[in-house]
């Protein structure tokens, strides 16, 4: 088939890695002018790392792997900690943290070089019979069998599908960075998250002496950003304990980034005819279990299954909502839900052993949740 993918992010290079091995014919259209490279580290679990793997994506020799999870108080006392070796052990991939542009070239790399259109912004979707077309703002349009809308949280093709579904704030807001930061930390295997009244903060080592660090705080769309981010940040965070001081004082402004966080109601069915959405397109969410770019990888994984068995393509994509949409809903709403979005110091020590915290992150980390559905 002829598949035209809307979106050149980790979601649509990763289905044209699938597609393309599978035989069939794929076209990308991104609107940026040059392929993206902003957005700091990801987290990748064992469940996106398995996907990676049966794409031919290795991550040997990139990122930092992390093995342990301790939730701490801004004084330093441990909330908890949560043992990551059990998902990695279990399914045979290690938990990592791995910068955005890193995942972005292993995920290019033996990619045809004409694969992608860049500066091509979508319009429009329409949908005749047995073919798809897709026109962009500069005139031109192409077709094919197949459209799939991994274009993120902004997606056009969700609009065209749906309307103006209203995006939801999630309530906060993130500075992050991917920098050398000279600490112990960044020479372990440890993954710190940190929570008290003036936000949260996450410090995760992402390899080659760099830290992947953020800070969020409470957030709306109207609000002005500060003038100078990283003397706010010192001002709000820097009295809590170490290693936070340490990361604040070796940090430069040009390291910051900032994302304000959304999410949105997953629809049991996300697509019409033979054009279906992908990612964030799909199932927008808070960043608060990591599972973003995972969640994401899963949705490519089970389409490419689906697509597999051969048949009507509108009913292999209606299969392919259906498999998902029990698992991603259950994500969204866990990611929405979880204590860290109202950014109160969560008392998740008292309501979960140690034990069955692990594993309920392990849920998030098994190859198999695809096929269970």
């Amino acid at each position: 088939m002829d598949v035209l993918v809307i979106g050149a992010g980790v979601g649509g290079l990763a289905v044209a890695r699938g597609l393309l091995a599978a035989g069939h014919q794929v076209r990308i259209f991104e609107q940026a002018p040059v392929m993206r490279t902003g957005g700091a580290g990801l987290s990748i679990f064992s469940n996106g790392a398995a996907v990676l793997h049966d794409l031919g994506v290795s991550l040997d020799g990139v990122g930092g792997r992390f093995d342990r999870i301790d939730a701490l108080t801004a004084d330093g006392r441990i909330r908890l900690s949560s043992d990551m070796t059990h998902a990695a052990t279990r399914y045979g991939f290690p938990n990592k943290s791995i910068s955005r542009r890193v995942l972005l070239e292993r995920l290019s790399e033996g990619l045809p070089g004409d694969l992608i259109t860049y500066g091509a912004s979508c319009r429009s979707v329409t949908q005749d019979g047995d073919r798809v077309t897709a026109a962009f703002d500069d005139g031109s349009t192409s077709t094919g069998d197949l459209l799939i809308g991994a274009d993120g949280h902004h997606s056009v093709v969700r609009r065209e599908l749906w309307g103006d579904v209203p995006l939801r704030t999630a309530g906060f807001g993130t500075w992050q960075a991917l920098s050398r930061i000279d600490i112990d930390l960044t020479r372990t295997h440890l993954h710190f998250m940190i929570t008290g009244r003036e936000g949260a903060c996450g410090l995760i080592p992402a390899g080659d002496g760099k830290l992947q660090w953020w800070f969020d705080v409470r957030w709306s769309p109207a609000e002005p950003r500060p003038a100078a981010p990283l003397a706010e940040l010192r001002r709000r965070f820097g009295h809590w304990a170490s290693p936070v001081p340490e990361v604040l004082g070796q940090a430069s402004e040009s390291d910051l980034d900032f994302f304000g966080h959304y999410w949105q109601k997953v629809r049991p069915v996300w697509g019409k005819g033979r054009v279906t959405l992908l990612g964030d397109a799909a199932h927008l969410m808070p960043p608060t279990l990591g599972q973003g770019a995972n969640q994401t990888l899963e949705d490519v994984w089970v389409l490419g299954r689906e697509l597999a068995k051969g048949g009507d393509p509108a009913e292999r994509l209606r299969a392919y909502e259906k498999a998902r949409y029990p698992h991603v809903n259950l994500v969204s709403r866990m990611a929405r839900r979880n204590p860290a979005n109202i950014r109160i110091p969560p008392v998740i020590g008292r309501m979960f052993a140690e034990t069955s915290h692990s594993g309920l992150l392990a849920r998030f980390s098994n190859r198999l949740t695809a096929l269970s559905h």
